[in-house]
């Protein structure tokens, strides 16, 4: 397969997963191609939030919803606080970009602190059926705490309530992302 890579393989199980009508949510705007996949998704009928703590990743966000005719709601906010505009167990469907937004400062990445009370508030917010996306960028200005605090945390939720498949490059040289797929059965 040509072109295979971590965020190939999310936006793969995005498509398999997102029906119209859902409420999801894009943890992390960054440049707005996951909201927007959502958006197209979920359809006309359903509801995207997005979160940012970069005014600019909302700004580049919100051009390329409306150069596609597409609509989401950008909150200026972490992504640890998506918990103030959804209800437990009401979402469908959580992504998570983890590390910095390309081109933009590099002094501001996402940290293991906030990340891991994202994904635990994510974890509550999913409906039974619902599903986290995450793509954990390590390594460089980034290193290696966030990752391994994210896997940790992920490694310790119940299984008898989700699922978790963390998925890694084994040939593939540097520190190459890692897609986890999560998904909530009970």
């Amino acid at each position: 397969m040509e072109g295979l890579n971590t965020l190939s393989m999310v936006h793969a199980f995005l498509r398999a997963q997102v029906r119209p009508g859902a409420l999801c949510i894009d943890a992390t705007a960054g440049r707005g191609r996951d909201t927007a996949l959502l958006c197209r998704l979920a359809g006309p009928e359903g509801r995207v939030l997005a979160f940012d703590v970069q005014q600019s990743a909302l700004d580049q966000t919100a051009a390329l919803l409306d150069s596609e005719g597409l609509r989401a709601e950008l909150h200026l906010v972490g992504h640890e606080r998506m918990a103030e505009f959804a209800g437990a167990g009401s979402v469908d469907c959580v992504v998570f970009n983890f590390g910095r937004l390309p081109g933009g400062d590099p002094q501001i990445m996402t940290r293991a602190e906030s990340s891991v009370a994202a994904v635990r508030a994510a974890l509550e917010l999913l409906r039974v059926g619902g599903v986290l996306a995450l793509a954990i960028y390590y390594g460089g200005p980034n290193g290696y705490e966030e990752r391994d605090a994210l896997l940790d945390f992920l490694g310790g939720v119940d299984p008898k309530r989700y699922s978790v498949l963390c998925c890694d490059w084994r040939n593939r040289r540097g520190d190459p992302p890692i897609a986890v797929f999560v998904w909530r059965e009970h």
